[in-house]
């Protein structure tokens, strides 16, 4: 049976309580996580979002309180007045376990039927059910604990940048459809038949207005939409805190961002962050480890061999280097006993899942060697691969040869991390911080066939480089910079064009006409006609930097309500039919 609140109200929450309340008389409520009825004894475990605290019912409690705790279950809402004691058996893993609540009067708030799994942070219910019962699995300690460091989260965020001036402006989350790189969410008008809003990737261009608009400095806790395949750090609906600053150029916003980073680190996790960041431009992050985000927690760095092999009897060697590729390897210090010929197989197929032909080696064992291409070469050739690698007895080393450099990188790069956690090579609690710069500008789009914007259209060209955007654009470097953390791109931004000619150029570069320009992003190129101040800015991934944060392996554990892989909300039930009679008002024919 249901009871009425009556006129008590809460005093404290379940770990407020400590040893000055002793003898004090307290209202707790909450919900049941556990009964123990041992006859004349029971005890409930009350849960809130602070955590648990005991509540006690014995000889001296009236009957009828005595008898309402018999018939409570898991889960029930309860509200419990008494006096709060000294427990005499301790429990040492709750931070209230040496005190427990003698309740005088109890109130069943709410009954619940049997949960379909246990709420506790230990469960082995899969993934799918908890989603469907999300409000049922957000009450576990660990994903509560995950929303308040979030809130705690962006809280310093609104604190620290309205300190340093910035002022939080909401841009439209109905705009107009411009290409930025995924497919857009689209929004059917009512008013204007045939015709659509798009849900906002980034407030990219809202933001570059509001600096022509003078605001000067802006930031904003934003959401945004994009229609892109998932994975464990991303969903179609994500958070980032937005910045953008006038007059200021790369260093402005390094700096102030690192500033930001180190302070949110000590309030939050009591963390120090050490600053200035480590700085590695594109081209030697891509060369070193094979990625534009390394991960710097442990090595394994690439070595470029291509000068030592070029001229070898080993075709594969030879013909990669002669048709513009490269030779590349890793060397893995002591890892004979874990890396044998059949580990190295199945790690040839992870290189060949990034394109790599294959995946040559040597085994250096202390009385001897395996290898499957030193046979092709001179012993020259052998002892000088050794040692640039620094090759010892017991190490393997790892190569990849292709003609295109990019597969090289990348799929030794993949190795790199897929080793580093294979043989436990990196360090958990630690936070490592670098920003990788000088990205190029264009990447060509071999199916598109014509170069496309690395980053996004606005990037500003590195002034250095404006005499190539013609005649090598893909040597032009960008004016970008990625912040990146244990291997995750967590923020990223860029100096943008502010000029209309030199705007014009970069929509030049990527194929688009002045008037396909004009159509797509008229009304920023009509702003900047009136004078644009030189700006730039960047935004982090929220939900990526609390998962990194927190060390969570997805960020579905750090988001309240999130998507599964395939974009549904298992606990709502959509996407979802919408009935005729709207599609009707809308305009819409849905084609089966």
């Amino acid at each position: 049976m249901v009871d009425k609140m009556l006129n008590l109200k809460r005093t404290h929450y379940c770990t407020e309580v400590n040893e000055k309340d002793i003898d004090k008389k307290i209202v707790v409520c909450g919900f049941v996580q556990k009964v123990r009825n041992m006859g004349n004894l029971l005890f409930i475990d009350l849960r809130d979002r602070t955590g648990i605290l005991q509540l006690a019912f014995n000889a001296q409690t009236p009957k009828e309180t005595f008898a309402k705790a018999e018939s409570v279950r898991s889960e029930f809402v309860i509200m419990a007045s008494g006096t709060l004691s000294r427990r005499t058996s301790i429990n040492k893993e709750l931070p209230t376990g040496e005190l427990e609540l003698l309740v005088s009067e109890l109130l069943i708030l709410a009954e619940s039927e049997t949960p379909p799994f246990e709420v506790k942070d230990d469960t082995t219910a899969r993934e799918e059910l908890r989603l469907k019962y999300r409000f049922l699995d957000l009450r576990r300690p660990e994903l509560q604990k995950a929303l308040l460091f979030r809130h705690q989260v962006t809280a310093y965020a609104h604190e620290f940048f309205n300190k340093h001036g910035f002022i939080e402006v909401e841009t439209p989350d109905l705009i107009r459809s411009t290409p930025e790189g995924a497919r857009d969410y689209l929004v059917p008008s009512r008013m204007f038949p045939g015709s659509f809003f798009a849900l906002p990737q980034s407030p990219q261009l809202y933001k570059q207005l509001l600096m022509v608009a003078g605001i000067d400095r802006y930031m904003q806790i934003a959401k945004c939409f994009r229609d892109e395949d998932l994975r464990a750090d991303r969903q179609p609906e994500f958070t980032q805190i937005d910045l953008e600053m006038s007059f200021v150029d790369e260093e402005d916003i390094m700096s102030i961002n690192e500033q930001f980073i180190a302070e949110l680190f000590r309030k939050t996790l009591n963390k120090e962050v050490k600053t200035p960041f480590l700085r590695l431009t594109y081209k030697e992050a891509m060369e070193r480890f094979g990625s534009d985000k390394p991960d710097l927690r442990f090595g394994l760095e690439l070595q470029d061999l291509s000068d030592i092999v070029k001229e070898s009897n080993f075709s594969i060697f030879k013909e990669a280097v002669k048709n513009g590729g490269s030779v590349r390897a890793i060397n893995v210090k002591g890892a004979t006993d874990l890396l044998t010929r059949k580990e190295i197989d199945k790690l040839t197929d992870i290189v060949k899942t990034y394109k790599a032909g294959g995946l040559t080696y040597t085994r250096l064992l202390p009385d001897s060697k395996t290898s499957s291409y030193e046979k092709f070469l001179t012993e020259q050739e052998a002892e000088l691969i050794k040692n640039t690698l620094n090759a010892q007895d017991g190490d393997v080393i790892l190569i990849v040869a292709d003609k295109k450099d990019d597969i090289v990188l990348n799929s030794l790069g993949n190795l790199r991390v897929h080793l580093g956690n294979k043989l436990g090579l990196i360090p958990k609690d630690q936070f490592n911080f670098l920003w990788v710069t000088e990205f190029p500008l264009l990447e060509f789009d071999e199916e598109e066939n014509r170069f496309v914007a690395k980053h996004h259209p606005f990037t500003s060209p590195n002034f250095e480089d404006l005499d190539l955007m013609h005649k090598d654009p893909a040597k032009v470097r960008a004016r970008a910079y990625d912040m990146v953390l244990n291997g995750c791109e967590v923020g990223g931004g860029s100096i943008r064009i502010n000029n209309l000619e030199l705007q014009q150029e970069m929509f030049d570069l990527l194929g688009l006409s002045k008037e396909e320009a004009n159509e797509k992003f008229g009304f920023l190129l009509e702003a900047f006609k009136f004078g644009a101040p030189p700006h730039g800015g960047m935004a982090y991934g929220l939900d990526r930097l609390i998962m990194l944060m927190l060390q969570k392996d997805t960020i579905r554990d750090v988001i309240a309500f999130p998507k599964v892989q395939n974009s549904r909300d298992l606990m709502t039930e959509c996407p979802s039919s919408v009935s005729q009679s709207s599609l009707a008002e809308l305009g819409i024919d849905i084609k089966k």
